[in-house]
């Protein structure tokens, strides 16, 4: 569940507040961890006002977690970290707002540069040291996002999936998440993708791809079909990844796996093509470093097509 808003001037603070109240009370929270959630959105939503000239919120709920994301393309920060300390400010305000999001927050990560900033925060428990993370937004005007991933880990390997139904409501979204019930830990990703053509026959059809990552060797078995783009980050040096044509559910020729590295700090970022193609981190100084979610947030904010659903998923192997 990915709720999208527009914080353009002081009039978007408080709608973003009752959002985050009302998704807080649509996942049982109780009320200090509601007032947590509504503390951080309020504070991120207030400074996209005070500073980056306006922005978006993202409030991105997986239970018990709820991510709370922010991104403007204001003048970034001077110093990130002189910003966390209490009392600092640029902006007239009482300069409480970045340490009482990370005080309040099980891990906060930002980007920030001339082109802009990237805070992320995280309310809940603190994932392990394998770092995945992502994003699938909704199309503008649409309640449901037809991108969808999700991710399961046995041992060494973690098995990553993402899906895009075709076009983009509620029936995409229904193709995507039938997609996503038929990941199996440790399965090959081929073996996947065939069960997944077989069970969306009845959808309108979907791209998928899947990645099976071998933590202990550092090895990437990945298969696609259709238009998921994958790339393996070393560095400043890519590797785009292969997909085989078709639409699972509907139309397929042939399913292959390819076998990549992945090197010790490096980063699988997959993609649908509500991405554009061609982007790179090169011009995004210490973003390798980032936190997985805001590495997809930061793709999503310069990178979208804005005609689609969009969704980044990002995983980084340990050093």
């Amino acid at each position: 569940m990915a709720l999208r808003l527009r914080v353009d001037d002081p009039s978007g603070v408080a709608p973003a507040r009752r959002a985050a109240e009302g998704l807080a009370a649509d996942l049982g929270f109780d009320e200090r961890r509601a007032g947590e959630v509504a503390i951080v959105v309020t504070e991120l939503a207030t400074n996209l006002v005070r500073h980056g000239n306006g922005g978006e919120i993202v409030l991105h709920a997986k239970a018990p977690t709820v991510d709370v994301i922010a991104w403007d393309r204001g003048p970034g920060m001077r110093d990130p970290g002189l910003a966390l300390e209490d009392g600092y400010s640029t902006g007239g305000g009482p300069g409480n707002g970045l340490g009482a999001i990370s005080r309040l927050s099980a891990t906060m990560d930002v980007y920030t540069g001339p082109g802009g900033t990237v805070v992320a925060a995280r309310l809940g428990p603190q994932d392990d040291p394998w770092q995945v993370d992502g994003l699938a937004l909704a199309l503008a005007g649409e309640s449901a996002s037809g991108d969808a991933w999700t991710c399961a880990r046995d041992g060494a390997l973690v098995t990553i999936l993402l899906a895009d139904g075709l076009g983009h409501g509620d029936d995409a979204a229904a193709a995507a998440n039938t997609a996503l019930r038929e990941l199996r830990t440790g399965a090959e990703p081929t073996h996947l993708l065939e069960r997944i053509h077989a069970v969306l026959r009845v959808t309108r059809g979907a791209a998928a791809a899947i990645a099976r990552v071998d933590l202990a060797r550092g090895r990437v078995d990945y298969a696609g079909i259709g238009n998921i783009a994958g790339t393996i980050v070393d560095g400043h040096s890519t590797k785009s990844l292969v997909s085989m044509p078709g639409t699972l559910g509907h139309r397929l020729q042939r399913i292959r796996a390819f076998d990549y590295e992945l090197p010790p700090g490096g980063l699988l970022v997959m993609h649908s093509d509500g991405l554009r193609s061609g982007w790179e981190l090169k011009g995004y100084p210490g973003a390798l470093r980032r936190d997985p979610l805001v590495i997809a947030a930061l793709l999503i904010r310069d990178f979208e097509r804005g005609r689609d659903d969009v969704s980044v998923v990002v995983a980084r192997r340990p050093l």
